[in-house]
């Protein structure tokens, strides 16, 4: 063990992967070694009374008749998405706000995805629409064998609710599509070679014209093959009528242009890390990192608004709409037709800001969420009017679901549409924020929900740290059910790589120093102990896809701060995550594997690699899917063969479908789920 207590790491070379048949996603062997796994854990995990009361818990608060059916507006009605035990796969319908705001809406059934997979003997699941501006009367519906992230492409008339035959139709792939017109769309998708990128996304994008074969249609952008993506987008507001194409040539960066009506392209001469929005006159630039404009330096995380002709004309007068502080930042913005919406983190809690265009960009607040909680955007209409739908929670508290409309300078109260009950009892529970030291010194914020105890008890804790994804508190009646209720206490932590305190949060963990991370969820781990909230044999983790590479780094750096490890859909092989399905896209945040420098630091943390026999390793839950076409289930797989292999403690569960998600619908959850919780109060309850 090293002086900074964690375990010291054999070499972390790469001789012949005997592993490797594991990466077979569908190969009989593969196949036949997964359902043996499964067949062993789930004679260990699923048999006791526990179990089937956690499953069955669980499961009735994913189908609940009484959760909140959120809505979208397209038009004059409201668009909701809904699964139930009945429905498993899910009804796509709509209502008007009329009756929706009656509390028992007259819904017009648009799509029974349930009857559409039995129909076709296909294990359909919903993946969205992009229904059309501005008549609102056809859809580009997408469906997912299994809940894949590849997708099938589907055109549906919603006034007759039925699939036209002869419209725009793509077969499975990762395509990208998108309304110009009735009869004209953006697409790119898998024509065969040169038409992905490595990362296995589109390279090329076209205007596709009602009745073209696909591969007819005009190309109006080509990325380069090592990019992670191509895109192209039509702006459809009245007056202000677009079309913008660009690539992504990693995923923190971005090279957008306009495009003339000619075919001309004007690039959007921005730093590539920066985000861009147009919308009506306005260019808005989030910036990622220190910005120089006209002498002014703007610091990374700051939200600037340009004129946008004449920004392309060379202007580059700024009005600066938001900067971040060491405390707070700018989670995200959205637009109204009159107003612009800032989602703001202070300390890790949401509140919204509202900025008025026509007022100097006059700035005021709206109703706020409960303490240590979030109130979140659930939709707004910029091409209409003013309205916006808004979702508060927090962790003890179910959500709230409100409609509102903003005023010219002041804005009314908010109705109720709807408030969810509790799922839990939360009687005696308390959420408190607690800051941990991480090694380099840097204050680490997280969550503690539980009731306050003067022994140590049993704590679940989570964390990602990646992305720039920040996890924010929120109602959870699975955690609640399955955890808190039966007198665990829950842990959250907002480790760097994370967006908790905007892009200097996430960049600081990037690259060489990823360990960073790693080291701040240790220390939230001491200082839990510290504070006597838990014991390391009490102490269980979970994490999924990047919280799943989290995981692995706790298992062979930090076992002794845990009792048990939960790793789903995980990144776990670095050395090869870049030639698995879309890892070349991750390479900015991790490195590439390739170049000998970045392996140096990578190979310092890569789980796969540094997997010990001689280490002493708390027993470890592993879970994937197969159809998880993201993050590949080899990396899981090969994990618990070489755990096996090595003599440690570990069971396996990997679903036939669902995803990267992990599972496909509600019974598929909650039987996941209750797997997590068996394990963990086994182990540390």
């Amino acid at each position: 063990m090293g002086e900074d207590g964690r375990v010291s790491s054999p070499a972390a070379t790469t001789p012949d992967d005997p592993y490797l048949w594991l990466e077979d996603v569908t190969g009989d062997e593969a196949l036949s070694w997964v359902k043996e796994r499964n067949a062993e854990s789930l004679d260990v995990l699923t048999g006791s009374e526990r179990f089937a009361e956690l499953r069955d818990g669980l499961r009735a608060v994913l189908d609940a008749d009484d959760r909140i059916p959120y809505v979208r507006r397209r038009g004059e009605l409201l668009y909701n998405f809904w699964q139930d035990a009945e429905h498993p796969r899910g009804l796509w319908r709509r209502t008007t706000l009329e009756s929706y705001r009656g509390g028992d809406p007259d819904w017009e059934l648009l799509l029974d995805v349930d009857a559409l997979a039995s129909a076709e003997d296909e294990n359909w699941v919903w993946a969205g629409a992009g229904v059309r501006y501005p008549d609102y009367s056809r859809a580009l519906v997408q469906l997912s064998r299994g809940g894949a992230d590849a997708t099938v492409v589907r055109e549906f008339d919603l006034d007759a609710k039925e699939w036209i035959t002869d419209g725009f139709t793509l077969p499975e792939a990762k395509s990208r599509i998108g309304w110009i017109d009735e009869d004209t769309v953006f697409v790119g998708t898998d024509l065969g070679p040169g038409s992905q990128t490595t990362s296995g996304y589109p390279r090329v994008m076209r205007r596709w014209r009602r009745g073209q074969d696909v591969a007819d249609a005009e190309v109006v952008f080509t990325a380069d093959e090592t990019d992670v993506s191509a895109f192209a987008a039509h702006d459809h507001t009245p007056g202000y009528e677009r079309d913008f194409v660009g690539r992504s040539p990693d995923f923190h960066t971005t090279e957008e242009f306009l495009l003339r009506g000619d075919g001309t392209q004007v690039r959007i001469d921005v730093p590539p890390d920066a985000d861009t929005d147009v919308e009506r006159e306005w260019l808005l630039v989030r910036t990622r990192s220190p910005w120089s404009v006209d002498g002014v330096e703007h610091p990374a995380g700051a939200l600037l608004c340009f004129d946008f002709e004449a920004f392309l004309a060379g202007d580059r007068t700024a009005r600066v709409l938001f900067e971040p502080t060491p405390s707070r930042s700018l989670s995200y913005h959205a637009w109204t037709k009159n107003h612009l919406v800032l989602a703001v983190l202070t300390d890790v809690v949401t509140r919204l800001e509202v900025l008025t265009p026509a007022q100097d960009w006059a700035r005021r607040e709206l109703p706020a969420g409960p303490d240590l909680g979030s109130v979140d955007l659930m939709g707004v209409d910029p091409d209409n009017g003013d309205e916006y739908f808004l979702d508060t929670d927090g962790y003890t508290r179910p959500s709230t679901f409100l409609r509102g409309e903003l005023g010219e300078s002041s804005d009314p109260e908010p109705e109720v549409l709807r408030t969810a009950p509790a799922r839990f009892d939360a009687t005696g529970l308390e959420v408190r924020q607690f800051f941990a030291t991480s090694d380099d010194g840097t204050t680490i914020p997280y969550f503690v929900v539980g009731r306050v105890a003067d022994v140590p008890g049993p704590t679940l804790m989570t964390g990602y740290g990646g992305f720039e994804i920040a996890l924010t508190p929120g109602y959870s009646g699975v955690i609640g059910r399955g955890w808190l209720a039966r007198g665990g206490t829950y842990v959250v932590a907002n480790i760097r790589g994370g967006g908790e305190y905007g892009p200097t949060w996430h960049t600081s963990a990037l690259g060489e120093h990823r360990h960073r991370a790693y080291e701040d969820f240790a220390a939230v781990a001491r200082d839990l102990v510290a504070r006597g909230i838990t014991t390391a044999s009490q102490l269980a983790i979970h994490g999924g896809s990047n919280g799943g590479l989290l995981m692995g780094v706790m298992l062979t750096r930090y076992p002794q701060l845990f009792g048990a490890i939960v790793v789903m859909v995980p990144l776990f092989d670095m050395r090869r995550f870049h030639l698995l399905l879309a890892g070349a896209s991750w390479m900015a945040e991790y490195g590439d594997p390739d170049d000998p420098t970045a392996w140096g630091w990578i190979s310092q943390y890569s789980p796969y690699q540094n997997l010990s026999a001689d280490a002493s390793y708390p027993p470890v839950l592993v879970t994937t899917s197969t159809r998880d076409d993201r993050v590949h289930p080899g990396h899981a797989r090969k994990a618990v063969a070489r755990l096996r292999e090595q003599g440690h403690a570990v069971e396996y569960y990997e679903n036939t479908e669902g995803g990267h998600g992990g599972a496909a619908d509600n019974a598929q959850r909650a039987f996941q789920w209750a797997l997590v919780f068996e394990f963990c109060w086994r182990q540390v309850g």
